[in-house]
């Protein structure tokens, strides 16, 4: 599917780099306030998983979830934040998969460096974003993420992909 026009297509993409750019500065609040109330953030554990209800996941955060882990990744005295985590999202190919009457569902290319302390790691994969129309902009009811190597063997993650 094609987006309607450039405008469009800018509004979805400038909104797709804004979320990057919150989760790259750590702007947790303001990353979650784009979710509707009941907005999902989910990453499968395995490749093709169907739902984040009968399978193991590697992330599968309501709002609360979200919060919580934001407010320890925030915590002084959460040792494997000091220093914070360093990370950089790069999104690419960005299309839009489905449109509906306030609806819309976008697909990207997520390239993903961190840093923390001596290490640096690096994840791909694709991002499929539902987003619903606001008063105000866009907000993301689901946030899949499917990692290329999401059945790898992987060290703690501590940051939001």
């Amino acid at each position: 599917m094609n987006f309607r026009d450039w405008n469009e297509q800018q509004d979805l993409t400038q909104f797709l780099h804004h979320e990057a750019r919150l989760l790259d500065e750590h702007r947790w609040d303001e990353w979650q306030k784009l979710f509707t109330p009941d907005g999902l953030y989910w990453v499968p554990l395995v490749h093709g998983q169907v739902d984040h209800l009968n399978h193991a996941s590697l992330f599968c955060e309501d709002a609360l979830l979200r919060s919580m882990r934001a407010r320890r990744l925030e915590q002084a005295r959460a040792y494997s934040q000091q220093p914070p985590t360093r990370t950089v999202h790069v999104l690419g190919n960005i299309a839009l998969e489905s449109r509906d009457d306030g609806c819309c569902t976008v697909r990207s290319t997520l390239l993903l460096l961190e840093w923390r302390k001596t290490e640096q790691r690096t994840f791909g994969g694709s991002v499929l974003h539902t987003l619903r129309r606001a008063d105000d902009g866009w907000r993301i009811q689901t946030k899949r993420v499917d990692l290329v190597n999401c059945d790898a063997p992987h060290e703690a993650l501590q940051v939001f992909m």
